[in-house]
């Protein structure tokens, strides 16, 4: 299209056959964009290898599309393109063109001004549409992650161990207790609807978040019957805040997996909500085994412990990822003399009083 532009250009000021115009126009357009190709390409692998060699800090690094690959490839093409362009053009067309070294005549001066300004606004649309290239490229590649991150999420919720325990029990319920069976199988419908729709879902209120606690602490007091005891404490002014869905619940899922589970007589899960100086509090208290002395060195240095694995990690990069430091997660021992160990979010609370995230997600990404 440029190549056109510039030969009608040139066309308007003498009304003679087009065809030669748009040969040389051609000629000297693809030019000068193969010499700019060259010394983009030329720039790039001494970069690389100035980088490979020196060791130059990659935020050193201009990139292979950046500026100076654009000044360098703007260059050649300005120092070769019309020379090999004219030449082409006269092959072609039977004509001998001025050299471009006859800065007196006309010719000379229009083919070098075209080049000039032909080059610069090529240089500045692929440049532009190279970037736009690029940030489409890196959101497609954050979507993606997005959605393998909200894949592994969703699989952290419906552990397998937990279902294939919680159907073992099932079956076996069917044949000794017909009516604890059926709610049992009451419990695991709503507990699995509610995990997919709140795996879709950027945030839903903290009254639901309880909600779907207690559907996964009943399923888990009727596979572990009294060796389980839960207290649920929230406020009734605190149920509509809005928080990132399934938040609580690996938390709950570690203290019975690594608290409960392997103490013989069991125990208890607390779950509170509170607020206090601008930041909402969510604890989730166990009265199990506690922590190891190394696991908890390991928490307080903001690492996962060793059991935890993927449920705190998940959850500290959902935290990181909506509120930045402003949110936090401690794990600890409790010290007291029920033992066990507590878990404790701090999410920043706006002037309104709700929890102030760094942006808020796209409800429609996979």
């Amino acid at each position: 299209l440029l190549c056109c532009l510039i030969a009608l250009f040139l066309n308007s000021f003498a009304l003679q056959r087009l065809g030669p115009k748009l040969v040389y126009s051609f000629a000297i357009g693809f030019s000068c964009w193969a010499a700019n190709v060259l010394g983009r390409l030329l720039t790039a692998w001494w970069l690389d290898r100035r980088r490979s060699l020196h060791n130059v800090p990659a935020e050193f690094d201009f990139g292979r599309d950046g500026w100076v690959g654009v000044a360098v490839g703007m260059l050649l093409g300005l120092l070769i393109g019309p020379a090999l362009g004219l030449s082409i053009g006269d092959a072609l067309t039977n004509s001998t063109s001025p050299s471009l070294w006859q800065l007196d005549a006309t010719a000379t001066r229009v083919t070098m001004a075209l080049s000039v300004v032909g080059s610069v606004v090529a240089a500045y649309v692929f440049s532009n549409m190279e970037r736009l290239s690029s940030a489409r490229a890196t959101a497609e590649t954050a979507q993606r992650q997005a959605a393998e991150t909200q894949l592994r999420l969703l699989q952290s919720q419906l552990e397998p161990h937990m279902l294939f325990n919680t159907l073992s029990n099932l079956r076996v319920l069917i044949g000794l207790d017909p009516t604890r069976a059926q709610a049992m199988l009451d419990r695991l419908m709503a507990f699995l609807r509610a995990t997919l729709n709140a795996s879709r879902a950027a945030q839903h209120p903290l009254g639901t978040e309880f909600e779907r606690l207690g559907d996964y602490l009943a399923l888990m007091a009727i596979r572990m019957g009294p060796r389980l005891a839960v207290q649920l404490d929230l406020p009734e002014a605190l149920r509509a805040l809005p928080v990132p869905p399934l938040l609580l619940q690996p938390l709950v899922e570690n203290s019975i997996k690594h608290g409960l589970e392997p103490k013989v007589a069991g125990g208890r899960i607390d779950v509170s909500a509170s607020t206090e100086a601008g930041f909402l509090l969510l604890c989730v208290r166990d009265t199990g085994l506690g922590l190891r002395p190394d696991a908890a060195a390991a928490a307080d240095a903001n690492a996962d412990t060793a059991g935890c694995h993927f449920g705190l990690a998940q959850v500290r990069d959902r935290l990181a990822t909506l509120y930045g430091s402003r949110a936090s997660l401690v794990i600890e021992n409790t010290g007291d003399a029920e033992g066990g160990a507590r878990v404790t979010l701090r999410l920043p609370l706006t002037a309104a009083g709700q929890p102030q995230t760094l942006f808020t997600p796209n409800p429609a990404t996979p």
